[in-house]
């Protein structure tokens, strides 16, 4: 079996560029910030749907990652193609260090204390002037592409299918498959010779990771970043993507941040009800499809498929 067919679902990214052709400008924009979402609903996917550590502070890594590259390349001269991967490595590595305390939390009590972390950020992000200029922002960041919208959708474009097939690599694994047990039972995982610290560890570097690779994105494809853009509702926003989608699913990652960008701009003809129309579509999902439009159940039997195995395979 070939690569296209192995990654076909990808295929889901192709009304992407078919919408922006609809449009010049405003409509490239949005088919940007729909890629960008993606990979931040990839990510966290890894995080939360795979791992089982439900983050409510990712939308702070994002930011993380933003500021990063901004400051590398807008004040200390760096290249774009440089600041990404480096702002990356900032993010996961920031990230994961004001996280570590919480590792040894589970459940419910992990996620108030990634939430808490989260507006630690956003409070130093609007408060450090001298670095960030608070809420002023950050402004003649260089950006992607060298022919307008179009230029940056295409590039932007590109970063995210290889972040999306590292992250597919990495979910599908031996280290994924430990990743989905730890999820399920972490006593299991240490009867097993594992540690259930270490793998937590490892995940927030991987996932924050690809998270600051996004806010990188968002700053060269805007120009500019203020600390509003990665407030607390930036990360429900990302949680709402994956439980949408089908948590554990990377398929479903991409069906849900496809859907929560694209359609309240679909929508906007309708004016005022647009937002309700949006909120009564997505609690009609959960209703009826509670586990996501594409499981995770349904996204490994894909994989199976793709390799050869059946049902009963053991």
């Amino acid at each position: 079996m070939n690569v296209f067919t192995k990654y076909s679902y990808l295929l889901l990214l192709l009304p992407l560029p078919v919408l922006a052709y609809a449009d010049s400008g405003y409509a490239w924009r949005v088919a940007t910030t729909a890629l960008i979402f993606i990979l931040l609903a990839a990510s966290a996917n890894l995080l939360t749907g795979v791992s089982g550590l439900m983050s409510l502070g990712h939308g702070a890594i994002y930011g993380l990652g933003a500021y990063a590259s901004a400051l590398l390349s807008a004040k200390c001269g760096f290249g774009v193609w440089l600041a990404l991967p480096l702002a990356g490595v900032a993010a996961s590595l920031i990230g994961f260090l004001v996280t570590l305390p919480t590792l040894r939390l589970v459940s419910i009590y992990f996620a108030v204390a990634t939430l808490g972390i989260g507006e630690i950020i956003y409070v130093t992000l609007l408060n450090w002037v001298d670095l960030t200029r608070g809420p002023m922002g950050i402004t003649d960041i260089p950006t992607l592409g060298g022919s307008g919208q179009a230029g940056i959708f295409w590039e932007t474009l590109a970063i995210t299918l290889v972040c999306l097939y590292l992250i597919h690599r990495v979910m599908h694994s031996y280290y994924g498959n430990a990743l989905r047990a730890l999820r399920e039972d972490d006593q299991c995982i240490q009867a097993l010779g594992l540690s259930p610290f270490r793998l937590k560890g490892q995940v927030l570097l991987v996932s924050y990771f690809f998270a600051g690779i996004a806010g990188a994105l968002w700053a060269h494809t805007t120009g500019y970043i203020a600390p509003d853009s990665f407030k607390f509702d930036q990360s429900v926003l990302i949680l709402a993507m994956v439980v949408v989608g089908g948590l554990g699913s990377l398929p479903g990652a991409i069906v849900g941040a496809i859907l929560l960008i694209t359609l309240p701009e679909v929508l906007r003809p309708i004016g005022d009800y647009r937002m309700f129309t949006v909120g009564l579509i997505l609690f009609l999902t959960i209703l009826f499809r509670p586990k996501g439009l594409w499981t995770e159940a349904a996204a490994l039997k894909l994989v199976r498929g793709w390799w050869g195995l059946r049902e009963g395979w053991k």
